[in-house]
Formats: structure tokens, C-alpha cells, sequence
């Protein structure tokens, strides 16, 4: 019976995004987010909000993700999957408004964390207010129904039982405020990746999934209009029920504009996508946005109930924007 426990993306995809800070020596003034007025910490440095850049160790960016995961007996569930912002070396990432995300202006680690204001079942206007240039305008800074804060962060996969099961894993972080569910992803030159979602225990009732062949959630550069598309096979247990289904993500970067959020206005490309999901002869498509700038990654998202019909729609599962 096919049961619905966290809902997808980018993500997701939730979204972790971490934005640049000052590098200085010295001991850590913060470990998490919660630690900072901003509400964002990287490489123990506290964020200050910056419309259009932020220099960083390392720079500074996160990324947003879209995955699958799944529930009891055979079922399986989306994901509000997170990205992550890098750290380490002493390049500076300042956005050049070039219209195109390069793999450089989007650093992607483990160890960062930031605060998101999380709406569930709320009210929102996916299409934006539409410029006379073409772009168009987000307001995601409003409250919304059952906001609250939530912490987001990515972890080394080696402080997992898991650890070794998911060879080349970059990073480890929850998929969703409404699950434990982690999802496992995989960074290269070109692409990031969900190679996998797990439970934070082992255990007889475990979830441990492997996607064949892994699911590209950001394809770089980013650039107006362009699409990619993933179709995988999901294998192995969920709360210790084997399972096998499959799962189509179509990606495309399909507006540009400025994203309002809690913690300011960024200039974003948005990344649209819709994952069909397929068990037996069961089919659930969910939507998703993932608003992406340069140096400070997915900086919001917002998910669709399921099976939403409409490409812009106006009722959203869960809604994260980056929050002070």
C-alpha cells in the first residue's frame, strides 16, 4: 500500500543554502546557524546578509536538491531535499549577474547550516508578478500558514551507520521537517546528485535506498532554458520493507527574476521540476521550484501537493525561504 511520507524537493530538493560570510582566523563564533543574528553560519563565521554577493572562505553557496524516499511497507514518498554551501581555501565568490550559475559560483560541502522560515500548506503564487523586461517577481518573504524556523545542515557521511554504502558521497542532510529521512548526494564537476536515502539508525526497520543510475539535481551551468532529465531505478528497503519502483525528474531552468525571502532580495534563476513517481501500476507526479543565485545557491523552494495539475499552481505542501 503506497503511503506518502515526505514530500519532493529541491528541494530539494528542502534547501540548505549557506551565503557568504567574512573569512577571519581565530576560534568559531558559531557552530549552527542559531548561533547567528543572520541565522546563517559558515566555516564558523556568522553570515551577513548582501543582496548580489558575500565573500567567503572558500565562497560561499548552497544548492537545492530534489529526492525520493520511502515509507512503510513497499511505499514510497518525495523529499524536500537540501543543498549545501562550501568552505575551505580563500577564493571569494562575487556575483557577476551573468545570467548563467557556474559550478565555481555554487562551492558545495559538508559542515554548513542555515536557518529556513518552513510555511506547510500555504498559500502562494508560483507564478510570480511578471516584469515588462520579461523576468518577474516572487514575494516569499510574507508570513505564511505554520511557519517556523528550521535549522538545515549538511553532515559528513562518515558519521553514519551507512557510512561505506554510498561510495563518493559528498554530503548527508534530512530531506524534510516532516521526516528523518537523510538523503545521500554525490558532487562532481559538472553535476550534483542523489545517489541515496537512508534512515539515521540502522536497524530491522531501516530505510536504505540506491538510485540507478543517480538523479541529477543541478546540472551546471545553470542557464536560461535549459533541461535535463533523470529516469532511475530505486532499490533496496524501506522501514526494512524491500522495495523496487522508479522514478522520472525533469528538470528545466524555466523563469529569472528576483526571489523576496525573510532575509533579503536575490536575483535568481528558477529551476522547475517534476518528478513521476511509479510503483506497480501507481503513478504520483509532484511539482517543485528551486530558486538558485549566484554564490549563495537555492535560497527557497516550494512543493506541490500531489498529483497537482497546474504548471503554476496557487496551494503549496511546503514552502522554505532563507530567514534571519
Amino acid at each position: 500500500m503506497l503511503r506518502r511520507n515526505i514530500l519532493g524537493f529541491l528541494g530539494l530538493c528542502a534547501a540548505l543554502s549557506v551565503i557568504g560570510c567574512s573569512a577571519s582566523d581565530g576560534a568559531n563564533e558559531c557552530n549552527t546557524g542559531a548561533d547567528c543574528t543572520s541565522g546563517a553560519c559558515n566555516a564558523g563565521r556568522c553570515v551577513s546578509p548582501g543582496v548580489g554577493g558575500g565573500a567567503g572562505q572558500g565562497g560561499a553557496g548552497g544548492v537545492g536538491s530534489q529526492g525520493g524516499a520511502a515509507g512503510s511497507a513497499g511505499a514510497t514518498g518525495g523529499s524536500a531535499g537540501t543543498g549545501s554551501g562550501g568552505s575551505g581555501g580563500s577564493a571569494t565568490c562575487l556575483p557577476n549577474n551573468d545570467g548563467s550559475i557556474e559550478r565555481a559560483e555554487v562551492p558545495i560541502a559538508a559542515g554548513l547550516n542555515a536557518k529556513f522560515l518552513v510555511g506547510l500548506d500555504a498559500k502562494v503564487g508560483t507564478a510570480g508578478a511578471k516584469q515588462s523586461d520579461g523576468s518577474r517577481i516572487w514575494n516569499l518573504k510574507a508570513g505564511l500558514n505554520g511557519d517556523h524556523l528550521v535549522v538545515v545542515e549538511t553532515q559528513a557521511p562518515d558519521k553514519f551507520w551507512f557510512a561505506g554504502k554510498y561510495p563518493g558521497a559528498t554530503y548527508v542532510t534530512r530531506l524534510s521537517d516532516s521526516s528523518e529521512l537523510l538523503g545521500i548526494f554525490q558532487l562532481d564537476a559538472t553535476k550534483l546528485s542523489l545517489i541515496g536515502v537512508a534512515s539515521p539508525t540502522d536497524g530491522v526497520t531501516r530505510t536504505e535506498l540506491k538510485y540507478d543510475p543517480p538523479v541529477t539535481t543541478l546540472s551546471f551551468p545553470l542557464t536560461a532554458n535549459k533541461q535535463w532529465t533523470t529516469t532511475s531505478t530505486v532499490t533496496g528497503v524501506a522501514q526494512g520493507v524491500t522495495v523496487f519502483y522508479t522514478e522520472k525528474y525533469d528538470f528545466s531552468i524555466d523563469a529569472h527574476g528576483v526571489a523576496q525571502t525573510p532575509f533579503a532580495d536575490f536575483a535568481v534563476l528558477r529551476a522547475a521540476s517534476t518528478l513521476t513517481r511509479t510503483v506497480g501500476l501507481l503513478t504520483t507526479t509532484i511539482r517543485s521550484f528551486a530558486f538558485v543565485t549566484e554564490c549563495f545557491g537555492t535560497i527557497a523552494t516550494v512543493t506541490s501537493n500531489d498529483n497537482e495539475p497546474a504548471v503554476e499552481f496557487s496551494q503549496a505542501k511546503e514552502i522554505r525561504r532563507l530567514s534571519p
